[in-house]
């Protein structure tokens, strides 16, 4: 009997502990969940990772590396030949903001094995397009790339946003030792001091300036490109004239991978590529440059041929499908493993 007893109280005496250590857990769960005031929240790191992004094209080493985003203000006023209405419904089913249609700046870096080639330059030390541009030169350090180890500048065309970034403002080469390629009618043009005069269109005179200030006093540094060209070893000049005169997209050849640098053959990754022949303000020949982006963009679709678009979305690295009367971008998934 006194047995029975003792082995109750025992029970009792487990039971009461289960329930304290049971409450106990309850309580620090509470506070873990934010019921309590026992740790600190987290403050906002208000950062990202540092913008540049690598992948192989064959034996050859990419880096595409962001000068920083070109807000352009009201869709409308920059690309002509759709309604108001029309462009901002493609923007909304594409859940983007129809207000506004920013574009990024992907500058490319291609390492050959023996040369260090950058495509484009960004904007510089200017601010015509707002105070978020300019930042290649950082960019470019943080990827582990000195701009003095850079031997060519393969140049799109000669608008601001694509050659602003080759000199510093005290007349001396952030690249010192890169020769400088593009096609001499487009060199000429951009360079004609007469066009400083001309007031329309309104962005003539701030982009012929600067052309000036950072194409010439180069010497034999600049070397003229022809059309079908390969002027670099698995770097080969295809002319698509219409943005500029001399406009150019580069296709980039090694161990039988390809990847075409299109530049400003399209802005824009939804308006000019499902309605292509929606025209740009700032072309030089719109109607020529629409066969341009079309010719092309059919070429890249037809032969699988991956892109790098300058101000598509970062990092403007994917591929263009046929879609409906027009194109379709699909972004390449962005693969952070070590590159090799």
């Amino acid at each position: 009997m006194h047995e029975c007893f003792h082995m109750e109280q025992i029970a009792r005496f487990s039971l009461s502990r289960r329930r304290m250590m049971l409450g106990g857990a309850a309580a620090t769960a509470v506070g873990l969940l934010g019921g309590g005031a026992a740790f600190a929240k987290a403050p906002f790191l208000n950062t990202q990772v540092a913008p540049f992004y690598r992948f192989k094209v064959g034996a050859f080493e990419a880096t595409v590396v962001s000068d920083g985003p070109l807000p352009m203000g009201d869709p409308a006023a920059n690309f002509l030949g759709a309604s108001k209405e029309e462009l901002n419904q493609m923007l909304r089913d594409a859940y983007l903001d129809p207000r506004t249609a920013p574009l990024q700046q992907n500058n490319l870096i291609i390492n050959t094995g023996r040369k260090l080639v950058l495509f484009d330059s960004g904007m510089g030390s200017s601010r015509l397009f707002g105070s978020a541009t300019g930042h290649l030169l950082t960019n470019m350090r943080l990827a582990g790339i000195n701009p003095k180890d850079i031997d060519a500048i393969c140049a799109t065309h000669g608008h601001i946003d694509h050659i602003g970034g080759i000199m510093a403002d005290n007349g001396k080469s952030h690249f010192p030792n890169a020769q400088i390629y593009m096609p001499e009618v487009e060199f000429k043009f951009w360079t004609d001091e007469s066009k400083l005069a001309l007031a329309d269109p309104d962005y003539m005179k701030p982009f012929v300036a600067a052309a000036r200030k950072n194409l010439l006093g180069h010497g034999e540094k600049v070397v003229f490109i022809k059309d079908g060209q390969e002027f670099l070893p698995g770097i080969q000049a295809i002319f698509t004239p219409g943005h500029t005169v001399g406009h150019t997209i580069y296709m980039i050849s090694s161990e039988g991978k390809s990847l075409c640098n299109i530049g400003d053959l399209t802005h824009h990754q939804v308006l000019l590529m499902e309605k292509p022949l929606i025209e740009f303000r700032f072309d030089t020949d719109p109607k020529q440059s629409v066969q341009s982006r079309v010719r092309n963009l059919d070429m890249l679709a037809t032969t699988r041929t991956a892109l790098l678009a300058y101000h598509f979305p970062w990092p403007g690295y994917g591929h263009v499908v046929k879609f409906g009367e027009g194109f379709h971008y699909l972004p390449a998934s962005m693969d952070v493993s070590e590159v090799g």
